[in-house]
């Protein structure tokens, strides 16, 4: 996937300018308070634009300097590869996980959906 999946925005006026899109995309990860989360899909619905993947792609681009890991996957499965430092913030921060079971051949705890999920009240002057 390239940048012109991202969707349009008229490009940036200087070349190493962010896409307006995954500028929005970041302020809205910000905006996500400390212990709870939000979905690649509920960023897109957020912002009325894009969808999960876009807002993926955004996060793997540009994610880096905010709080990446408050933007997930639906299904609570921690991002492959990231799992570790993912967990750490996730207990810092005292964001709801469900242990993994027994049988879970990796150990690896998934977030509460139910209780992590953050609709974005409180903070609607971002919301478009």
């Amino acid at each position: 996937m390239s940048q012109e999946s991202l969707p349009s925005d008229g490009g940036p006026e200087h070349p190493d300018a962010l896409p307006e899109y995954a500028e929005r995309v970041l302020e809205v990860t910000e905006l996500i308070p400390p212990g709870r989360v939000m979905t690649y899909g509920d960023v897109a619905e957020w912002l009325g634009e894009g969808g999960p993947r876009q807002v993926g792609r955004v996060m793997a681009l540009y994610g880096g300097a905010v709080p990446w890991w408050r933007v997930v996957r639906a299904d609570g499965v921690l991002l492959p590869g990231h799992e570790l430092r993912a967990i750490g913030h996730y207990r810092a921060e005292g964001t709801p996980l469900k242990e993994a079971g027994r049988v879970a051949e990796d150990h690896v705890p998934r977030l509460d959906m139910r209780r992590a999920r953050w609709d974005g009240g409180g903070h609607t002057e971002g919301h478009t």
